[in-house]
């Protein structure tokens, strides 16, 4: 399967916040019991690791990622990302990923006021 193309647009020093629901091609919820989702964003497909993308999962179909602004003020001008989901019996699939740009922040928001 190929994952679906979900390109992130990150404004450097910002948060993130993004929710999934994943169904079946009839329309019914995918059952995410037990699944393990894990996301990362790195500089290039197969490329250098840069952060990791919280996952929670709430049943029955959803997934809720998190890029936290800490993580976001490390992300390069250009990158990609994906989304894995491992099941119980060990099967691994990547439903979506895309490229990453990131915008150059103006305020450093690490700087203290």
């Amino acid at each position: 399967m190929t994952p679906a193309d979900y390109p992130l647009e990150l404004y450097r020093g910002d948060s993130g916040r993004w929710r999934f629901k994943f169904s079946s091609a009839s329309g019914q919820p995918s059952d995410l019991t037990s699944v393990t989702p894990k996301a990362e964003i790195r500089d290039r497909p197969g490329g250098t690791f840069i952060v990791a993308l919280t996952c929670i999962v709430t049943l029955p179909n959803i997934v809720d990622m998190v890029l936290s602004a800490a993580d976001s003020a490390k992300l390069p001008p250009k990158g990609a990302w994906d989304l894995q989901l491992t099941y119980a019996s060990g099967e691994v699939q990547t439903p979506i990923g895309g490229a990453v740009t990131v915008t150059a922040d103006v305020t450093d928001s690490t700087d203290a006021p």
